[in-house]
């Protein structure tokens, strides 16, 4: 590679480089070839991690709220229904922004649609038309170093909705499971989908069938927590199990995992190993096999939507009732303490799938 500037030593210019919000990242990709190979490096990346200049960000599939409908923080109904839109939050700074759809996606988010966030690539996949409502195996990757989108690789198999995914950042892979097809039958297959190469790649079945299931992924365990099989139909499961990738195979059940027929759709992976989500008005981690209260939850999130877990600090979305202004909260697990996140009232819509970033 040559000189990435002609008058300065190349340490130096990465570490100017590396301190560009990534909202830039576009405008360097575009100067020229080198300064484009630069930062897709994972040698850049982690130079950015070390010394501090990365960015934490939430990219959510969020409804769209019109300032004519809001009044004293309730949300009146529309006639119609709610369009959905991208946006980022970056939680640490309260800055938010809307991320521009792919031009497939003129009517709005297919509604349902998951997120996953893998290196620089945010991929929305499945959901349902928003026009039609037929459900659609889509997928569509956003590169943030370029700010363009592209089509990816179809999800195989029949149409597949409300499915657990997550992703393993490390090996730029997204791993989907569950869900119910076009007849509303519980599925327990799973696959993962290569984002660099573009490709599909079936896993081993799970050992049962888990519709509404979720799905987390830490240490390289793709784990799958609650859901049911077809007959049950919103009675959720107790069990999970957990995807090894290194073996390729699924691990043993944990039969007692949650409570009887609770949603475990505010799981969230610590990284201390453990699962926190919300349970009533508590925030609780299974440590050890056991559940443990960690705090109560602020009033105005009663009404949960979302949560993230990242570096010590538990996420929560969510409004004080229905039809409620979506506020976001953080949870310090060091010092049990809550922080309010800013949400400006145009980003306080319901959000209904989210994912993390560090950029």
């Amino acid at each position: 590679m040559t000189e990435l500037v002609s008058v300065l030593p190349d340490d130096i210019v990465r570490d100017c480089l590396a301190r560009v919000s990534y909202e830039g990242f576009p405008t360097i990709a575009s100067v020229c070839k080198d300064w484009m190979a630069e930062i897709q490096l994972p040698e850049f990346h982690r130079l950015r991690k070390d010394a501090g200049h990365a960015q934490k960000l939430i990219v959510m599939a969020q409804a769209r709220v019109e300032p004519n409908l809001m009044t004293s923080g309730v949300i009146k109904c529309s006639v119609h229904h709610p369009v959905h839109r991208l946006t980022i939050c970056e939680p640490e700074t309260g800055v938010w922004r809307e991320l521009p759809l792919a031009p497939e996606m003129s009517a709005g988010l297919p509604m349902f649609c998951r997120l996953a966030g893998t290196g620089s690539y945010l991929v929305v996949m499945g959901g349902w038309d928003p026009v039609t409502w037929t459900v659609s195996n889509s997928v569509f990757v956003y590169n943030f170093l370029t700010a363009t989108w592209r089509r990816g690789a179809d999800m195989p198999g029949r149409p597949r909705t409300f499915f657990g995914c997550a992703s393993d950042s490390e090996r730029r892979m997204v791993y989907v499971a569950g869900g119910h097809d076009e007849n509303k039958v519980a599925l327990r297959s799973a696959m993962a989908y290569d984002v660099d190469e573009d490709e599909w790649v079936m896993l081993p079945d799970m050992a049962r069938d888990r519709d509404e299931c979720k799905a987390i992924f830490h240490a390289g365990k793709f784990r799958i927590i609650g859901g049911y099989c077809t007959e049950m139909q919103g009675r959720f499961e107790r069990t999970a199990e957990e995807f090894d990738v290194s073996t390729w195979c699924w691990n043993h059940i944990e039969e007692d995992f949650l409570e009887a027929g609770k949603c475990p759709r505010t799981c969230a992976g610590g990284d201390d190993g453990a699962v926190y989500m919300c349970r009533g008005a508590d925030v609780v981690a299974n440590k050890s096999a056991k559940w443990q209260v960690v705090g109560k939850l602020p009033a105005e999130v009663c009404n949960v939507a979302y949560t993230w877990m990242w570096q010590g600090k538990f996420l929560v979305i969510g409004s004080a009732g229905f039809g409620r202004s979506h506020v976001g909260y953080i949870l310090d697990l060091k010092c049990y303490s809550w922080r309010k996140v800013q949400t400006p009232e145009n980003y306080s819509g319901h959000v209904q799938a989210g994912c993390y970033f560090e950029i």
